[in-house]
């Protein structure tokens, strides 16, 4: 679900492309966003694929199951179309249309993408999990 949707009950054509990121990012990963957990750390996995990015190893995001061989440069074009379309504001995110296109390219020219615009650090105390939106 997009941020301005979440928060303020608006959704556009950009809303979609926010989810359609997110479904992206759960096929390369082979986690579903609800309910992710990675032993390392807290965030969700739009923080977890953010983090891998600005960390240069995003192909760590890869599903181990994934079927081989897979190509490299599909598999960064996909992570890099993924959190474009998570971007926090709507104007910064492709349209559908660019996605297909960019997707379909064999060497497309890609700006970087900024911090997905939310994400959750999920906070154990006693037994109760204390969730936390990051907006930046």
């Amino acid at each position: 679900m997009s941020l301005e949707y979440a928060l303020d009950g608006l959704f556009s054509v950009k809303s979609d492309v926010f989810s359609f990121g997110v479904l992206v990012l759960e096929i390369v990963s082979g986690k579903k966003s609800r309910g992710f957990y990675h032993p390392d750390h807290d965030l969700n996995l739009l923080g977890h694929a953010w983090r891998l990015w600005i960390e240069e190893r995003p192909t760590e995001l890869m599903d181990a199951l994934m079927e081989k061989p897979v190509s490299t440069s599909e598999l960064l074009k996909s992570i890099h179309v993924g959190l474009l379309c998570v971007q926090q504001q709507p104007e910064d995110r492709p349209t559908m249309s660019s996605v297909v296109m960019t997707l379909d390219s064999e060497n497309p020219v890609l700006h970087q993408p900024k911090q997905p615009g939310f994400y959750r650090e999920r906070f154990l105390t006693d037994r109760f999990i204390i969730h936390r939106k990051k907006v930046l």
